[in-house]
């Protein structure tokens, strides 16, 4: 997976980038970066205003989340923003010449950091229950086809038995999520005092998916999650193991109706006194609507997690 995804042929190296291939809640419409703007701006009340508030975009794809806050920031807050997007991936050309690229997230950072579908490409193992009973690791070759190795011990069992139990009928599978608990302690430590925050597909221990989440996308669709570097190989994320004390989870469509953004029509009495603000609040009514959707967007998993202040979402 991660040779795959972050390879010298990686999926996420290619020149077209993940927007060739989905769309996530940035592609879907200019609010959801207007939402998270507001976000900042809350982060940036709870700090007291300092002298410089950073933006984290961790797992930038192409820079569209970082570009998009900086220019939704209001005049008071613009000049004091330092916008930072993080990603494997070279710096595309025409990015704002604002934003910073790198690599890897700073340290020692005070503002928001922000994981838009980064979570669910950190690279993890796959296990599956045998016809024994015993649950063995799943090994996958070059096209795709797999076979099951060793019995899974030590600490991953331990992940396990805590976060995604299996009982013992053969062909259920987990996958064990502890590189991406990691992988977030490690991005919340990042922050000096602020806001992180994880925006994935997720899933709680009470509903576990019985048969695991991995699958692939290349070109729009749904696909074999082969290893080839020619499609995203992605698995939903256990947001609640991730979470770190002081942890907030939340769904999509709840955050960001608390940020101002709903899917509700405007009164057709505007259409009559002002025909072209109507079209307007229309069509950002249904873009809404799309990233607030049940059993769409609206359904992904927020997990919020405050450093040295208050969660700006609670209440």
């Amino acid at each position: 997976m991660e040779s795959a995804l972050y390879g010298p042929e990686g999926f996420y190296l290619r020149p077209e980038g993940p927007a060739g291939h989905f769309r996530t809640s940035v592609h879907a419409s200019p609010l959801f970066a207007g939402a998270v703007a507001r976000l900042l701006c809350r982060v940036d009340e709870a700090l007291d205003h300092p002298d410089e508030l950073t933006f984290v975009d961790l797992g930038a794809g192409r820079g569209e989340l970082t570009a998009g806050v900086l220019a939704a920031l209001p005049a008071d807050v613009a000049p004091r923003a330092r916008a930072v997007a993080v990603e494997r991936a070279g710096r595309p050309a025409g990015l704002d010449p604002r934003v910073e690229w790198c690599d890897r997230a700073p340290g020692g950072v005070t503002g928001l950091l922000f994981a838009n579908e980064w979570l669910d490409n950190v690279p993890l193992d796959v296990v599956e229950v045998d016809p024994d009973g015993l649950v063995r690791r799943v090994l996958v070759h070059g096209d795709g086809t797999e076979s099951l190795g060793d019995e899974v011990e030590g600490a991953d069992a331990s992940w396990l038995a805590r976060w995604w139990p299996l009982a013992p009928e053969p062909g259920l599978r987990a996958e064990i999520g502890g590189p991406r608990d990691e992988a977030w302690e490690a991005a919340a430590a990042t922050l000096d005092r602020g806001l992180a925050v994880a925006v994935d597909y997720a899933h709680t221990r009470a509903a576990r998916p019985p048969f695991g989440t991995l699958t692939g996308f290349r070109a729009g669709r749904e696909t074999a999650p082969v290893p080839d570097g020619g499609c995203d190989i992605t698995a939903h994320v256990a947001l609640d193991a991730c979470a770190l004390p002081g942890a907030t989870l939340l769904t999509q469509r709840a955050a960001l109706h608390a940020l101002g953004v709903s899917g509700g029509r405007p009164p057709l009495s505007l259409a009559s006194t002002d025909p072209v603000a109507y079209v307007r609040a229309l069509s950002q009514a249904g873009e809404g609507a799309e990233l607030t959707a049940d059993g769409g967007l609206g359904d992904f998993g927020w997990l919020t997690q405050p450093v040295g202040i208050a969660d700006p979402l609670s209440g």
